[in-house]
């Protein structure tokens, strides 16, 4: 699995990628706007086009407070809206007006409504609409909302993006926090507490609340939580993950990443660390396996940070699919460690020659870190007008670095038969 591409040093890699690349981004907008890479890509788990790129934007001058906390202490340039859960299903909640300030945010002034009781709320649905109706360049294909998401691509690239709102809900953190637990260790605890928590702009699915509700989420800690496990606990994430996508392939995304990270989370907090190394990892996907089996046949899972909210109570999931998939995993967990051949790119690299898969994961690697390296880079390289300066020395050393390895590899293909003088193409085969 280090070969293809999921060993710690490579994740790291890409996480420093991300965390500098939204670091630099948030220092160049002048609108306050804060950019946080989520998903797959901050977690370091897939290439640059193998998965979609998750974006959170925070809007600024905004934040929600739980019930309890003085609107006072915050600044009074900041719009405050108070988080109400009472007759919402858990981990979700509706937004109060509070207090409405000088401070000019068209999303939010768009999005206010009345309820019956003559409150003042934030529309999740209005929220949303009032992005979605924005334009867009036109080199940027615009797509269906998903969620509480709104994705564009752009060429190969995948974007789902999250407009959100910081929420201080201490109360909802220390009880995540003060839980009895092998893992994570108090000072990752400490971390998650206090990087927070959001809403995001969508209600319960069939809620008659669904307009105005949001969904209370976590993304930066539950990132930190994934970024904290051990070798063997990522590499059970991704063979779930793989397992689903190559053999259950279910539909109606009934089984997503996300319940898989949670059936991980919950494996880790519950098992002693020294459990998980590597001779243990098929114990572990059995029980990885035996966790989602049950999640799907009692539809029932807890969300990780607020066990009160279950994440099966609003998957598509009909009697006979559910049966479907109770019998695939039965089988599955009955197969053992055989279930590795089924598994797309566990198979190739099982059956190819060890020499020539050695030679491409190390060029493999070594360009996706030179891609890493030009993205960063580039920004780094931009004027104020977003232009990059493409004499710069760096910019063009790691472009003939990464022309340099495209033509190894162009080479050895030619050598065995292969013809594929499509670089472009090459480039989506070694990234995607």
């Amino acid at each position: 699995m280090n070969l293809l591409g999921y060993g710690s040093g490579l994740r790291q890699r890409r996480i420093n990628a991300y965390r500098k690349l939204d670091s630099l981004r948030n220092a160049r907008f002048t609108n306050d706007v804060t950019t946080i890479t989520a998903g797959s890509k901050a977690e370091g788990l897939t290439c640059f086009f193998e998965s979609d790129m998750d974006t959170m934007f925070i809007i600024p001058h905004v934040v929600c407070l739980d019930v309890g906390i003085n609107e006072e202490t915050i600044p009074s340039h900041i719009i405050v809206f108070t988080m109400g859960t009472k007759g919402h299903n858990a981990g979700y909640c509706k937004l109060q007006q509070g207090r409405l300030t000088s401070t000019y945010c068209p999303a939010i002034s768009n999005a206010l409504c009345i309820d019956g009781c003559g409150n003042v709320l934030l529309s999740s649905t209005q929220f949303v609409d009032f992005f979605r109706h924005n334009p867009y360049p036109s080199e940027i294909q615009q797509h269906a909302r998903a969620g509480p998401s709104l994705p564009w691509s752009f060429g190969p690239m995948a974007h789902d993006v999250v407009r959100a709102i910081r929420v201080y809900c201490p109360g909802i953190l220390q009880n995540w926090a003060k839980r009895c637990r092998y893992w994570p260790p108090p000072d990752i605890v400490e971390n998650v507490i206090v990087l927070g928590a959001f809403v995001n702009p969508i209600g319960f699915k069939g809620s008659e609340h669904y307009h105005v509700e949001w969904r209370i989420c976590f993304n930066t800690g539950e990132t930190e939580l994934v970024n904290n496990l051990n070798d063997t606990q990522i590499k059970i994430y991704v063979l779930l993950k793989m397992i689903v996508k190559d053999i259950l392939k279910p539909r109606k995304k009934v089984i997503t990443s996300y319940i898989l990270k949670n059936i991980v989370l919950w494996l880790a907090e519950n098992n002693p660390q020294e459990l998980f190394h590597s001779g243990s990892i098929f114990h572990w996907l059995k029980e990885g396996l035996i966790s989602l089996r049950t999640a799907i046949s009692s539809r029932q899972l807890p969300y990780y940070m607020i066990p009160e909210r279950n994440l099966m109570a609003e998957r598509n999931l009909v009697s006979g699919q559910q049966d479907e998939l109770v019998k695939s995993l039965t089988c599955l967990i009955d197969e053992g460690p055989k279930i590795l051949r089924r598994l797309k790119k566990i198979r190739q690299a099982i059956i190819g020659h060890k020499e020539p898969l050695l030679w491409y994961s190390k060029l493999r690697i070594e360009f996706e870190i030179l891609y890493l390296e030009l993205s960063i880079r580039q920004m780094q390289c931009k004027d104020e007008n977003g232009v990059v300066n493409t004499s710069d020395i760096i910019l063009l050393i790691l472009c003939y670095g990464m022309m340099e390895v495209l033509n190894k590899i162009i080479a050895r293909m030619h050598s065995e038969g292969t013809y594929l003088n499509d670089k472009t193409q090459l480039l989506g085969m070694i990234l995607g």
